[in-house]
C-alpha cells in the first residue's frame, strides 16, 4: 500500500491550486466563507466554469468529457476545491446519474442526457426515500405501472434535496408489487420534473430553510425508454450509485478549510483548555480520515474497481467531523452576537444535524459495516 504522492501527484496540485487561485470568482468564494445562500445560478456559474475549463466531470470517461486522470488526481481536485472555498458541485446529476448511465444506460440514454449534464443545461435530484422508507429504502412504495410504451407512476418522494432547481429526477420505483424479496420488483426511472402529475412542496428545516422537498406523482406518464437497466433490477443499480454517493461525503477538503477558519475565528479561546482539547481531536480525527481515504483510493487505483460496503466508514466519520467542526464555530461564537454572520452560523449549525442521516444515516452505515465487511 502506498499513500504518498509522487513528485507528479504533487505538481499536479500545485497546477490545480493555482488555476483556482485566478478562476474562482471572488464573490462566490466570499459567499462559501461566510455561509451565505448560494443561489441555482450561483452553482450553475461555477459548474460551467469548470465545464468550460474540462474539469467538471473527471471520473468521466474521455470520450464523454473527462480529464484522463487517476484516481489520486481526482481525489486531489476535489480536495482543493474543498480548501479553496468554491461552490459545490451539484452531484445528483454529475457524480451519481451520470456514472449509473455510464455503467447501465443505453447508448441513446448516454447521447441524450451526458452532454446536458456536463453543460449544466439539466439540473437533476434524487428520488429515493419515501416516507416510511429512508434507511430501510426496499420498502418503498412508488408504483411504476407498464403500460404499453410507458409507465404510469403514483406516489411520494420525501427529502428530495433542490428539487424545486431540478429539471430532472431518477427514482427508484416498485414494478412488481408482487416480488418475493423486497429488493426485487424495483425500478430505475428517469423522469422530466415538468411532466404534468408532478408536485413539488418544500419542508422547512430547523434552520428555516428549505433545500428538501416533498414531491408527489398522480399518473405521471414516463416513457418506457427512460428505464435504465432491466425493469425490475433497480436495486443493482441503486447500490452501484450508493457507493459512489458516499466516497463523496468525507469532504475532506472542505473540513480543512473549516478547521483553520475555526482556528483564526476562534483564537481568543486557545487558553480554553476543554475547547482546545475538542479542537485538537478534531484535528486528529481529519487526519485519520484523510489516510483512511487514502487507503480506498490506493484500492481503487491497483483494482480498478468501486468502492465496497467498507466506504461506510467515509461518510460516519467525515459526516461527525463535519458537525463537529459546526458545533465548535457555533461554541466560539459570542452568544449575544446579533450580526449576519453570527445569524448564519446559528443556522449552519442546525443544517450541519442532518448530515449524519443523509446517504443513509450513520446507524445504517455501522450496520452495513458489520454485515458487509465484518461478516457479523
Amino acid at each position: 500500500m502506498d499513500l504518498n504522492y509522487s513528485a507528479e501527484e504533487a505538481a499536479f496540485r500545485e497546477e490545480v491550486r493555482g488555476w483556482l487561485s485566478a478562476q474562482l470568482p471572488q464573490d462566490l468564494k466570499d459567499k462559501v466563507a461566510n455561509y451565505a445562500h448560494l443561489s441555482k445560478d450561483d452553482l450553475l456559474r461555477w459548474h460551467r466554469i469548470l465545464a468550460k475549463k474540462g474539469w467538471v466531470a473527471p471520473a468521466w470517461p474521455n470520450e464523454w468529457g473527462g480529464t484522463g486522470w487517476n484516481v489520486v488526481q481526482r481525489y486531489i481536485f476535489e480536495e482543493e476545491l474543498g480548501y479553496a472555498g468554491a461552490p459545490p458541485l451539484v452531484p445528483f446529476g454529475l457524480a451519481m446519474c451520470a456514472p449509473v448511465l455510464l455503467r447501465f444506460g443505453t447508448e441513446a440514454q448516454k447521447r441524450r442526457f451526458l452532454p446536458r449534464i456536463y453543460q449544466g443545461e439539466d439540473f437533476w435530484c434524487q428520488g429515493y426515500s419515501e416516507p416510511g422508507s429512508g434507511s430501510d429504502l426496499a420498502s418503498l412504495k412508488t408504483k411504476a405501472q407498464r403500460v404499453e410504451n410507458h409507465y404510469l407512476v403514483n406516489g411520494q418522494k420525501i427529502w428530495t434535496t433542490l428539487a424545486h432547481y431540478a429539471d430532472w429526477i431518477f427514482c427508484l420505483v416498485r414494478t412488481d408489487p408482487a416480488a418475493e424479496r423486497r429488493q426485487e420488483g424495483i425500478s430505475f426511472l428517469l423522469v422530466d420534473m415538468k411532466t404534468p402529475g408532478i408536485t413539488v412542496r418544500p419542508l422547512i428545516l430547523m434552520d428555516g430553510a428549505h433545500e428538501v422537498y416533498e414531491v408527489f406523482f398522480d399518473d405521471v406518464k414516463v416513457p418506457a425508454e427512460n428505464l435504465v437497466h432491466e425493469e425490475g433490477k433497480g436495486w443493482t443499480v441503486a447500490k452501484y450509485l450508493l457507493g459512489y454517493e458516499r466516497m463523496n461525503t468525507g469532504r475532506i477538503g472542505e473540513s480543512k478549510r473549516q478547521l483553520v477558519a475555526l482556528k483564526n475565528f476562534a483564537a481568543s479561546l486557545k487558553d480554553d483548555a476543554r475547547f482546545r482539547d475538542r479542537l485538537s481531536r478534531l484535528e486528529i480525527e481529519l487526519m485519520a480520515l484523510e489516510i483512511t481515504n487514502l487507503r480506498f483510493l490506493d484500492r481503487m487505483r491497483r483494482t480498478g474497481q468501486p468502492p465496497g460496503a467498507d466506504v461506510s466508514m467515509l461518510k460516519i466519520k467525515g459526516t461527525e467531523i463535519q458537525q463537529g467542526l459546526a458545533e465548535l464555530m457555533l461554541q466560539a461564537l459570542d452568544p449575544a452576537a446579533s450580526d449576519p454572520f453570527a445569524d448564519r452560523v446559528r443556522k449552519r449549525y442546525l443544517s450541519m444535524r442532518k448530515t449524519t442521516i443523509y446517504a443513509g444515516s450513520n446507524e445504517i452505515q455501522r450496520n452495513i459495516i458489520a454485515k458487509m465487511t465484518l461478516g457479523l
